[in-house]
C-alpha cells in the first residue's frame, strides 16, 4: 500500500489561502485562550505534573484497575464487553444491536469509534448512524474524516457548511450565519432523535472505584445519545481509566481549559448504570494498546486525554490542515499514534514535525511528543521504511560531517553554486524551496571565514 502523503496533501490545503488562513486564526485564537486561562491558575505547571503522575500510575496497574472497573459496573447493572481489537469491537456493537432488533442510532462522538472504523462497518450491515456531534455530522454529511479532534469541521468556511445543508437539507445556500445553520440541523435531526433504536458514545474517562464513566462534550451530544434511546453503548479504550472519584476534578480542570480555552465543557454528564427501562453496554477495547504500554520508552503515548492541545499549537498542522494527515488521529498525537497501529503506511507522518516542541509544552498530561517524533525516526531508518531521498541525503550528510576538511569543503562549493549556478536553475522546480520562498542573496564567504578574518582582526587589536 502507498504511504500517505502528509507533505502533498497538505500542499493542496496551503495553496487555499481562505480556508489556510481561517484554519490557522482560529486553532491559535484557542491556544492563545488556553494559555490565558492557564496563567490564571497558579498551581497550572503543578496540575499537569500530578496528572502525568497519575496517568502513569494507573498505566503502571492497568490489570488492577480494569478488573476493579470491571466489577463495579456489572455491580451498578452495566454489561461488560472486551475487545481486543476494531474487527473484535465492531462485531460485538453490531451483536448487541442485532440482538435488539436495532435499525438506526445516534452516535456522540467517539475518537475510538473512528479509529475503529465501525461507522463505515455499520453502514455495511444496513445500520443507519446519525452523528449528533454538529461538527461529526457535517463531516458525514462531506463524506470526509474528522479534522480534528474536538473541532472535526473547522478546516471548513460557513460558506462550505450554508451550501452542504442546502443540498442534503434544502435550507438558503446564502445564508451562512452559523445561528441559522445551527437551527437547520437541529431541526433536521430531533426528527431522527425521537424515533433511535439505540445511542452510542465514546469515554472520557472511566472510574474504577465507582464502575462508572464520564462524558464531556459542548452540544450535550453524549446526553442525547445515551438518555434518549432504550439502548446505549459505550465505546472505551483501556487507556481512560484513573483510579477515584477524586481524581477525576483534577482531569476536568485540565481537558477544556487545554483544548479549547474554555472553564469547563458545557456538559460533564456521569454515567454509573442505565437509566429505568434502559439497558447499557460499555465495550473495552484494547486494539493494540497494550502492545504499546509494553514497550519501554513508548508507553506514556497512553496518557493522552485527546485534549487537541498540540493541534492547536502545532505549526505544520495550523496550515496544512487535519485532512492532510488521512488518519483517525492527526498533528503532533497523530504523527506518535498512527506509526504504531501501520508503519509503512503512516511512516511519512513523523516527518511532518518542526522540533519546535511546543507541543510538549501543552500537553496538559505531558505525553512527551517531542522525544516520541525522534522515536520514530530512528525505528523507520532501522526499519528501512523511511524515503530514500530521505537516506540518501543521510548517507551524504554523514560523510561530509564526519570529516572537519569536508565540512569546509562541501561549504566553498554549495557557497560557489549559490553565486554562480544560473538563477533560472536556483529558482526552478530542482529547488522546491523557492514555490513559497525568495532564495535570499548569497554571502560573500562562509560563516567559518567570516569567524577566522574576525578572530584575526580581535588578536590585532
Amino acid at each position: 500500500m502507498k504511504q500517505i502523503d502528509q507533505v502533498a496533501n497538505g500542499a493542496k490545503f496551503i495553496a487555499d489561502t481562505p480556508h489556510r488562513e481561517s484554519h490557522d486564526r482560529c486553532l491559535w485564537a484557542a491556544r492563545m485562550r488556553r494559555d490565558a486561562v492557564a496563567q490564571q491558575i497558579p498551581e497550572w505547571e503543578e496540575m499537569r505534573g500530578l496528572a502525568s503522575l497519575v496517568k502513569m500510575h494507573t498505566l503502571s496497574n492497568l490489570d488492577v484497575y480494569l478488573e476493579e472497573f470491571e466489577k463495579n459496573a456489572i455491580a451498578n447493572g452495566i454489561h461488560i464487553h472486551w475487545a481486543k481489537d476494531a474487527t473484535e469491537h465492531n462485531e460485538m456493537v453490531y451483536e448487541i444491536f442485532k440482538a435488539h432488533n436495532v435499525k438506526i442510532v445516534t452516535k456522540g462522538k467517539s475518537m475510538l469509534m473512528d479509529e475503529c472504523g465501525m461507522r463505515e462497518f455499520m453502514a455495511e450491515k444496513g445500520m443507519q448512524i446519525f452523528e449528533a456531534d454538529l461538527g461529526e455530522r457535517i463531516q458525514q454529511l462531506s463524506n470526509e474524516r474528522a479534522s480534528h479532534i474536538v473541532m472535526p469541521a473547522i478546516h471548513k468556511l460557513r460558506g462550505d457548511v450554508a451550501q452542504l445543508f442546502a443540498e442534503h437539507m434544502g435550507s438558503d445556500p446564502t445564508n451562512d450565519d452559523p445561528h441559522y445553520l445551527n437551527s437547520v440541523m437541529r431541526e433536521d435531526m430531533r426528527k431522527n432523535y425521537i424515533k433511535v433504536d439505540a445511542g452510542m458514545s465514546g469515554v472520557n474517562f472511566a472510574i474504577a472505584e465507582t464502575g462508572g464513566i464520564v462524558v464531556c462534550t459542548n452540544e450535550g451530544n453524549a446526553d442525547i445519545s445515551a438518555n434518549v434511546p432504550p439502548l446505549y453503548v459505550a465505546s472505551m479504550g483501556i487507556e481512560k481509566l484513573i483510579p477515584r472519584a477524586s481524581d477525576l476534578p483534577l482531569f476536568v480542570r485540565l481537558l477544556s481549559r487545554s483544548a479549547l480555552g474554555f472553564h469547563i465543557t458545557q456538559y460533564t454528564s456521569h454515567y454509573h448504570g442505565p437509566r429505568e427501562g434502559q439497558e447499557m453496554h460499555i465495550v473495552i477495547v484494547d486494539n493494540g494498546r497494550s502492545e504499546r504500554l509494553a514497550k519501554p520508552g513508548y508507553w506514556e503515548v497512553l496518557k493522552c486525554m485527546r485534549c487537541s492541545a498540540c493541534l492547536n499549537t502545532c505549526p505544520v498542522f495550523r496550515r496544512t490542515g487535519g485532512l492532510s494527515y488521512d488518519a483517525p488521529y492527526m498533528g503532533p498525537i497523530g504523527i506518535v499514534l498512527e506509526p504504531s497501529y501501520d508503519l509503512h503506511l503512516y511512516a511519512q507522518l513523523p516527518y511532518s514535525c518542526t522540533h519546535c516542541g511546543s507541543c510538549g509544552n501543552v500537553c496538559p498530561v505531558k505525553v512527551p511528543i517531542p522525544e516520541l517524533v525522534f522515536m520514530w525516526r530512528n525505528e523507520l531508518v532501522d526499519k528501512r521504511e523511511d524515503l530514500l531521498s530521505h537516506r540518501l541525503e543521510m548517507d551524504v550528510a554523514s560523510q561530509i560531517l564526519r570529516s572537519a576538511s569536508r565540512l569546509t569543503w562541501a561549504e566553498k562549493f554549495a557557497l560557489s553554486a549559490l553565486r554562480h549556478a544560473p538563477k533560472g536553475l536556483l529558482d526552478s522546480r530542482l529547488n522546491p524551496w523557492t514555490i513559497n520562498h525568495v532564495n535570499p542573496e548569497a554571502p560573500q564567504e562562509t560563516f567559518r571565514e567570516y569567524y577566522k578574518k574576525q578572530q584575526s582582526t580581535d588578536k590585532e587589536q
